[in-house]
């Protein structure tokens, strides 16, 4: 078991102190949007006992990995942890799957593109299937609404007539057709077209306390045009539906996903990617050409992940990817009182603590572990853990 540091990403839309509280350490001021920990070539962790990052110890000593994970994935980390702690919107995005992941990336490299570049969008060439679990109070917009419960709620708003233009094909068409039509005329809206989104913002002013699926699609478009006034991706984000998640909550977003985190704190667990590709609600580099080419389409009810809690003190997130696997470990006053043997250790782990503390016992050492302090573990060492905390455990899901 090695220490581990992670890097904090300091983006606009983070929260001054949900990061700091975990790490049980002073906020800085600056907003703190994610917590890497990972081998990540663009934020890989450090291992401070070693003098060295994660990605760099990892390529010396790849059996740490784990037989079947390079046999999968190669001699690389295949999945990435964060915690995301969301003080106002994140950018309307999907990510892509490999196929178009490689073929992305290549075509950006053709390009001359640096992978610092604030006009790229492909920033490696591995797909980002991923995973929310909630912390906190979590709220997201997730896939697309069937078109003609989209096309009643503007109607609610009392804007249907007037959006006309935009919206018509939401009633005119039906299925992934109407969808990807009217999301793409929504973010290409012309300067003389652009006064569409107060229109339906003003509406929405008028039935924030509407009971029902109404009032919580006034009280989306109010919310992003306070972030994003007037952007042209509030139009398109309102086919997406909203999903307001509680702590221990999960969701599973797919590659080709339509999503934008609202605010809050989680956990995501995913492939070792940041490949993100944004239409609107942000001030990054916006690729609608490349963005409608990955978006899947499909009208879905979201489907929270349920977890397998059949193992006392260990909470388990089953999800398809196999690049990823995901625990919460609950013991003392959070779970269980026993000691638990870790998951997984034919693969390599990495272990977090939210809270509290951790004895962790391998054949060679005991380590302790508090609050906001984290390790990797190597496959093939079986760690038993007891103590009064709760932790997350991610893995390699193949």
């Amino acid at each position: 078991m090695l220490l581990l540091e992670g890097r904090i990403q300091n983006y606009a839309w983070g929260s001054v102190d949900s990061i700091p509280s975990i790490l049980g350490v002073d906020p800085t001021g600056e907003p703190q949007a994610e917590l890497w920990l990972g081998a990540h070539g663009l934020a890989p962790s450090d291992l401070p006992e070693q003098g060295r990052d994660l990605r760099t110890w990892l390529s010396e000593h790849p059996e740490a990995l784990g037989q079947r994970s390079v046999e999968a994935f190669g001699p690389r980390l295949p999945f990435l942890l964060k915690v995301l702690a969301a003080a106002q919107p994140l950018s309307l995005q999907a990510h892509p799957n490999r196929e178009q992941a490689e073929a992305g990336f290549a075509a950006e490299n053709e390009r001359g593109l640096s992978l610092t570049d604030p006009r790229r969008s492909f920033k490696d060439d591995w797909p980002k299937p991923e995973m929310a679990v909630a912390l906190t109070e979590f709220s997201t917009l997730t896939g697309f609404r069937p078109a003609a419960q989209t096309a009643a709620l503007f109607e609610g708003l009392g804007v249907a007539a007037e959006l006309a233009s935009v919206i018509g094909p939401l009633t005119q068409r039906s299925g992934s057709a109407a969808l990807a039509e009217v999301f793409l005329d929504a973010l290409s809206l012309s300067e003389e077209r652009r006064g569409l989104v107060d229109m339906v913002v003003a509406a929405a002013l008028r039935h924030l306390d509407s009971p029902g699926e109404l009032g919580k699609f006034a009280r989306t478009a109010v919310e992003l045009d306070e972030h994003y006034p007037g952007d042209r991706g509030i139009l398109a984000a309102l086919l997406l539906n909203r999903l307001d998640m509680t702590p221990g909550q999960a969701l599973h977003l797919y590659p080709g996903n339509m999503h934008a985190h609202l605010k809050g704190t989680c956990l995501e667990i995913m492939a070792s990617s940041d490949n993100v590709l944004r239409g609107g609600l942000t001030h990054k580099h916006i690729d609608v050409d490349s963005l409608v080419q990955v978006v899947d389409f499909v009208a879905e009810v979201p489907q929270l992940v349920e977890p397998d809690c059949s193992t006392p003190g260990l909470r388990h997130y089953p999800t398809p990817s196999p690049e990823f696997d995901l625990w919460m470990v609950e013991l003392g006053r959070h779970g269980q009182s026993e000691p638990v043997v870790l998951p997984a250790a034919e693969h390599a782990r990495i272990l977090l603590v939210l809270d509290g503390y951790l004895a962790c016992a391998s054949a060679e050492e005991t380590t302790e572990l508090v609050k906001g302090q984290s390790a990797f573990i190597p496959a093939g060492e079986i760690v038993r853990v007891q103590g009064d905390a709760e932790a997350v455990l991610a893995s390699t899901g193949a």
